[in-house]
């Protein structure tokens, strides 16, 4: 089964519920494991939180998802100004808090880019298998 939707929200703090709300009964209904839901969950609501906190003056953003039976896919767009993510990347071993959110963002799924579109929003895609890698099975003789 294929879920997919867009969601616009106001750049503000009460928007991350919701979005949390939606993202986690989506997963629920395709039977995704917990664990799972619980990752990607978290992942949504850094990158919507990072927008809420840095996006500047917009006063919107927002969400697409697309879910298919092995892979969730989240973008998060907005028209703030942006980040060079290789510059946060450089900053980890600081003791500054600024790029945990993203560290973990990168933690929790399995692909996380940061892009800029020709239209000038910025949008983080993260995606995450819902299903686990087949394990390699030894063949003894």
């Amino acid at each position: 089964m294929d879920i997919s939707f867009s969601v616009r929200l106001p750049r503000d703090a009460r928007s991350l519920p919701l979005m949390r709300g939606l993202m986690r009964q989506a997963l629920e209904h395709l039977d995704v494991s917990t664990q799972t839901i619980e990752e990607i969950v978290l992942a949504l609501t850094e990158a919507c939180a990072n927008v809420v906190q840095h996006a500047g003056q917009h006063e919107e953003y927002q969400v697409d998802v697309a879910i298919t039976d092995d892979l969730c896919r989240v973008s998060v767009l907005d028209d703030g100004q942006g980040f060079d993510f290789q510059q946060v990347s450089a900053a980890q071993g600081s003791s500054l808090e600024t790029g945990r959110g993203l560290m973990l963002m990168q933690a929790l799924v399995d692909d996380l880019q940061f892009v800029r579109s020709e239209d000038g929003r910025h949008r983080v895609e993260l995606a995450k298998r819902l299903r686990a890698e087949p394990k390699l099975r030894l063949l003894t003789t």
